[in-house]
């Protein structure tokens, strides 16, 4: 977790090459500070963002919502959902109750419009690496 209080001095050490953080909140202010070092952050996902909450005058907020594990994911046209649930250090309970919530979240934000099978399919890769498909059965659609 970043959080730029002292935001030239992070500028810094994000410009010499430091990325240890999970996400970087910051306020509109701080957004032309932050260009300087957006090809760095922008390709790793960590560029404050206002769609994704990043960017925002309640600091306090972002920040707990992202302590207490806000789930982000992307949905395409095609109705697919890719969304992150683990890092490589984590170990496999952790990946699972993650992969759960993500799922369990999905199917909670089902619309009372749409009919039959909601989930027709899930997979899961790790970066760069073939995808392993998991059994839906077992969800509650």
């Amino acid at each position: 977790m970043l959080i730029l209080v002292k935001q030239d001095e992070y500028i810094e050490k994000i410009k010499g090459g430091w990325l240890e953080m999970d996400v970087v909140i910051a306020t509109p202010s701080v957004m032309g500070k932050l260009s300087t070092v957006a090809r760095v952050l922008g390709p790793r996902g960590l560029m404050p963002n206002p769609k994704t909450g990043t960017v925002t005058m309640d600091v306090a907020k972002a920040v707990t919502e992202s302590k207490g594990g806000k789930i982000d994911f992307k949905v395409d046209k095609a109705g697919i959902v890719q969304s992150l649930v683990a890092k490589v250090s984590f170990d496999s309970k952790k990946i699972e109750e993650n992969a759960n919530e993500l799922l369990q979240t999905i199917v909670k934000l089902k619309p009372s419009s749409a009919k039959g099978t909601y989930v027709r399919s899930v997979y899961m890769s790790s970066t760069m690496s073939p995808s392993i498909q998991i059994d839906t059965k077992f969800m509650a659609q």
